[in-house]
């Protein structure tokens, strides 16, 4: 699947992904502290002023669906760029983010 720019998965279609077992890489590019604080299940926290010069060691497929999030959106916006810049081509946004997450009482770790 090409997911170009704009293109979210809502929370409930995540959570349901995760319960199936068919989740996307999902990449928190919130504080570590954030990230401690209550994370999505199978989330690997990469903070955003981390996140090009950690891309790397992540090796991810260019073509591998990946989801990005942070709290409200607007560092995930950066992230998101930072992987189509560097090839990625299934990129996807979590609608609402960690506060729609969170408002929908879905799972914490």
């Amino acid at each position: 699947m090409d997911a170009g720019p704009g293109t979210s998965i809502d929370p409930s279609e995540l959570a349901g992904r995760i319960a199936s077992g068919t989740a996307p890489v999902i990449l928190d590019v919130r504080s570590p502290e954030a990230f401690a604080a209550g994370h999505i299940p199978g989330a690997v926290n990469v903070p955003l002023g981390e996140f090009a010069n950690r891309l790397v060691g992540l090796e991810l497929s260019p073509t591998q669906e990946i989801v990005v999030l942070c709290q409200r959106g607007g560092r995930a916006a950066k992230a998101e760029s930072v992987l189509r810049d560097s090839g990625y081509t299934s990129v996807r946004d979590l609608k609402g983010h960690m506060a729609a997450w969170r408002a929908g009482g879905y799972p914490l770790k």
